[in-house]
């Protein structure tokens, strides 16, 4: 076997249609699949005429029904030679209740779905912990669900991906975030009357924020350590670093910072760019303005 596609996460965040995606892409899929079965499985792809290549398996808190002890099941199956990876779903408590609500579907382990959300979350912290790939699929439409997807399926094919985000503090941290970097001890452009209604694209605003020496230093410093710490990434077989910015909106601050680092690293470890909040905070700002 080439694969093993060991899919997890929250109810709600999106596994049933990361698996419809993974049987698009060439992978025989298995839902619900219960941990000590793993091995099993995995002989039985071996044998099989011709051996199945690659394989995607749900294991998710259903699996408590059974009393296993899915991290431990993951382990006897690295001690028989068999190579796995754990794509991990997250999504936000507040979006999964809502989803949830719109469905008017009952959460699978409580009556009550915020209760529900907590137990799985400790249920499934260990797997968690053990993740490769994270997709924090909050506000994900289906088509950038689909492309993040491809990405983790085609990754044994492509080079180490070095992402840079910016985001805003009020909106939550990015749960797929590797480094979190807090812009907030810079002054504000928000409260400069003629920076306020501009973003960390626009010349004045960069100039404001890179004015303050802290910003500079703070730059050139994280700069300086992904240069040192990528190759060891590499060396560990890790694909893909998401180095993340906040500030409190996720407009000034933060995306000049990420707009910054990313024009240093452009070029290299195949640097991409994006800015989360940016167009959210605009349309606030608009609103608080009308």
């Amino acid at each position: 076997m080439k694969r093993m596609l060991v899919v997890t996460g929250l109810s709600g965040a999106g596994k049933s249609q990361a698996l419809r995606r993974f049987e698009d892409m060439g992978y025989f899929c298995v839902d619900n699949l219960p941990a000590e079965m793993l091995d099993g499985f995995a002989a039985l792809c071996e044998k099989a005429d011709p051996p199945v290549e690659k394989v995607a398996v749900v294991i998710d808190s259903r699996e408590r029904v059974f009393g296993h002890d899915a991290v431990a099941a993951l382990d006897r199956l690295s001690a028989l030679g068999v190579r796995y990876e754990i794509l991990f779903l997250e999504c936000r408590d507040d979006i999964l209740e809502r989803r949830y609500n719109e469905t008017r579907r009952p959460h699978p382990l409580r009556p009550d779905v915020r209760a529900g959300i907590e137990a799985e979350r400790e249920i499934l912290g260990g797997l968690r912990d053990r993740a490769d790939y994270i997709i924090d699929t909050s506000r994900m439409q289906p088509i950038e669900l689909r492309q993040a997807l491809e990405r983790v399926a085609d990754v044994r094919d492509v080079p180490f991906s070095l992402e840079i985000m910016s985001f805003g503090f009020k909106r939550g941290v990015p749960f797929e975030a590797d480094m979190v970097l807090d812009m907030r001890f810079s002054p504000n452009p928000y409260y400069e009357p003629a920076l306020k209604n501009l973003s960390g694209q626009d010349a004045a605003v960069r100039d404001y924020v890179l004015a303050d020496a802290d910003v500079a230093a703070t730059l050139n410093q994280v700069e300086n350590m992904l240069l040192r710490l990528i190759p060891r990434y590499i060396e560990q077989d890790k694909r893909r670093l998401l180095v993340a910015f906040g500030c409190t909106g996720g407009r000034h601050r933060s995306v000049c910072a990420a707009e910054e680092l990313y024009s240093r690293m452009r070029g290299r470890y195949n640097a991409t760019l994006q800015h989360r909040d940016i167009a959210l905070e605009a349309a606030s700002i608009k609103g608080r303005i009308g």
